[in-house]
């Protein structure tokens, strides 16, 4: 497919597509390892004896599955949409696109295959060994050259702000994975950081926290700022409030990651920083969700029966609801109780199930009929069916880990007359028990949602009920 004129460009939706069903496929398998970790904490038993299946194994498949393979599949397949869409061109190089997609599958296999055997350098997020990260690398910069390349190439004067949410996003992964990831290797599949100690730490909650702030925040703020105002068919509520959240929000952003070492050998001072930082972000978060959820106005009559929009609205309550926890927690009285307890767990499940997730399902449901030519999803109904049972899996997820994280925090505070500990960890443990099932029935209740999702997805690929005027046609393109 070539352009046949500047009017009438002929985008890329083949490279869209493949990420956007894959996207699917990938939330699918990682959410299930999640609910199958969940459920080893309530039944050690399903580890089934084996190395492979235990919960150090899994866990990091799992956050390395839902992050890197949902989400970074989720980000490829929009940003690769929204940037050929705003700029009215082409995508830059459809070799180089396709590149990324298979390598950043092969990375994806290579974690399924390395994690699960014990392979990790033990690094949150960044457990993957140095001939991945060589890989991502590779790919990561393929995919900034695609990018920018076609932001260069732009038929329009005007980049669209969720270009520059992406750009960023794509920007500062690229520096945080490639200087958080400097390794000697002394094997092929093992390698120790070039930083020691405290230095170490530093350096990888600074990557730690800002694959969060960048990877699972400005990157799907981008997917907010162009989707949210097309699935409620309404200009974004401030596009002056957009970009002062955009230069703010990255600003403040890349200086929070000491919240994460309060109270280790961390300088002081460094983690004052790290938490004034932290209270301070909550101003252009909350400036961001508002600017998203008050694009509706005027149009709020559509939540009563357009699910998608639901699904979007919803996942900026929750962006809000975790921007406003999260510097609450960093607060150094506050994390002396919350931290390496369950609150952690689910203030973290409230950002990447309640935002990530659900802003990334809505999205997927927006692009995918449009980008294969169809008129709708499939069912409407069952989209509605799957939002229910997302927010109440997430409420239930979260709600219970916030319970169990402060019972936990105030039982290891709790001593007795002689200065000893009043609870063992065993009875700690027990007494998490109930709140640990309710997770699980959770984190059921999204993976039943997700599964609706693919048959769903499935089912509108092989629908015969194409759009009118197919999105494939040029003069669709240009003004779809």
């Amino acid at each position: 497919m070539s352009a046949t004129s500047s009017a009438t460009p002929i985008y890329n939706f083949d490279i869209v597509k493949k990420f956007a069903v894959m996207a699917v496929i990938w939330g699918l398998i990682g959410m299930s390892a999640g609910v199958l970790i969940a459920a080893q904490l309530v039944w050690p038993e399903l580890n089934f004896d084996t190395p492979w299946f235990t919960y150090s194994r899994l866990r990091p498949l799992h956050t390395n599955a839902v992050i890197f393979a949902f989400g970074g599949c989720a980000l490829f397949a929009t940003s690769y949409y929204v940037v050929q869409r705003t700029c009215q061109t082409r995508i830059f190089s459809d070799k180089i696109a396709n590149f990324t997609f298979w390598g950043w599958q092969a990375v994806i296999v290579c974690a399924i295959i390395s994690l699960p055997l014990g392979m990790t350098s033990s690094k949150e997020y960044a457990e993957l060994e140095w001939p991945i990260d060589i890989l991502i690398a590779i790919v990561w910069i393929a995919y900034a050259i695609v990018f920018f390349g076609t932001i260069v190439k732009r038929t329009t004067s005007h980049i669209y702000v969720a270009n520059w949410f992406y750009g960023g996003f794509i920007l500062t992964v690229a520096v945080l994975h490639i200087g958080n990831s400097m390794a000697i290797p002394v094997s092929f599949t093992k390698s120790y950081s070039i930083y020691a100690g405290a230095v170490d730490a530093m350096m990888q909650w600074w990557y730690g926290h800002n694959a969060v702030g960048f990877f699972l925040t400005a990157g799907f703020l981008g997917m907010m700022y162009y989707f949210v105002p097309k699935q409620a068919e309404r200009p974004v509520y401030s596009y002056r409030l957009s970009v002062v959240h955009f230069w703010s929000l990255i600003s403040l952003y890349i200086w929070a990651g000491p919240h994460h070492l309060h109270y280790t050998a961390l300088p002081d001072w460094t983690q004052s920083l790290g938490m004034v930082m932290s209270i301070v972000l909550f101003v252009p978060s909350w400036g961001g969700m508002i600017n998203g959820i008050m694009t509706l106005s005027g149009a709020w009559h559509k939540l009563r029966t357009d699910p998608i929009l639901r699904f979007m609205i919803v996942s900026l309550s929750f962006y809000g609801m975790s921007t406003f926890e999260g510097p609450m927690m960093a607060i150094k009285s506050v994390n002396a109780l919350s931290h390496y307890t369950d609150w952690t767990v689910g203030h973290v499940h409230s950002g990447a199930l309640g935002w990530v997730a659900m802003i990334s399902i809505g999205s997927l449901y927006h692009l995918i009929p449009r980008v294969f030519g169809r008129e709708r999803m499939y069912s409407i109904k069952l989209i509605n069916v799957h939002f229910w049972l997302a927010t109440a899996g997430v409420v239930l997820y979260i709600v219970a880990m916030w319970i169990t994280g402060v019972m936990e925090g105030m039982m290891w505070r709790a001593i007795n007359a002689d200065g000893t500990l009043t609870y063992s960890f065993i009875e700690i443990v027990a007494q998490k028990k109930p709140f640990n099932i309710i997770r699980w029935v959770g984190g059921l209740c999204v993976v039943t949602g997700m599964i609706l999702m693919l048959y769903n997805v499935i089912r509108t690929i092989r629908s015969d009920k194409t759009a009118d005027e197919s999105i494939s046609s040029p003069a669709a393109q240009a003004t779809a």
